[in-house]
């Protein structure tokens, strides 16, 4: 289900923008066990982030995406 919608995601951001694909999404959940972390990036999720929030991590995840 994760695969499909996904997809489904990515077919109708496409279709609206062609620079849609570029914005990083960015997972912050208090969801930290390793499954969660591939249950979001499975998801469509550039990057999984979990709470209590790491300021120095967001800040690195953060400036990954943002080149």
């Amino acid at each position: 289900l994760h695969s499909w919608c996904r997809r489904q995601r990515q077919m109708c951001i496409r279709d609206r923008r062609s620079d849609a694909t570029k914005i990083p999404i960015i997972a912050m959940t208090a969801n930290a066990f390793a499954e969660d972390e591939k249950a979001a990036l499975d998801a469509g999720m550039n990057a999984h982030v979990a709470k209590p929030l790491d300021i120095d991590l967001l800040k690195k995840v953060i400036k990954q995406y943002t080149k």
